[in-house]
């Protein structure tokens, strides 16, 4: 069974960074900047016990609906706003 690999590199700056790659060579996943390769190591060892059960979190409904929801509450406020000047121009406009 082909396995992806970790392939850690030393940058410019000095810091080490990993790249996941899958078992065709593609970056998967970059990770951030270590300041020494032992971090960087202990990244990708935390990576290897936790990914494999990691469940997917998945905001992007979450999200829309909560947009669509803040929408909603805008336009209602809007509305509310409305009303209220109307109704204080009609009662302005009758008491003269």
């Amino acid at each position: 069974m082909a396995t992806g690999r970790f392939v850690l590199e030393k940058g410019r700056t000095g810091k080490f960074r990993f790249n996941l790659l899958s078992t065709n060579g593609q970056v998967i996943a970059t990770s951030e900047a270590y300041e020494t390769k032992r971090a960087a190591l202990g990244g990708i060892s935390a990576i290897q016990k936790l990914a494999a059960g990691a469940r997917v979190e998945d905001r992007t409904d979450a999200a829309v609906a909560e947009a669509a929801k803040k929408a909603a509450a805008t336009k209602k406020a809007a509305a509310r706003k409305k009303a209220a000047a109307a109704k204080k121009a009609a009662g302005t406009s009758s008491a003269a």
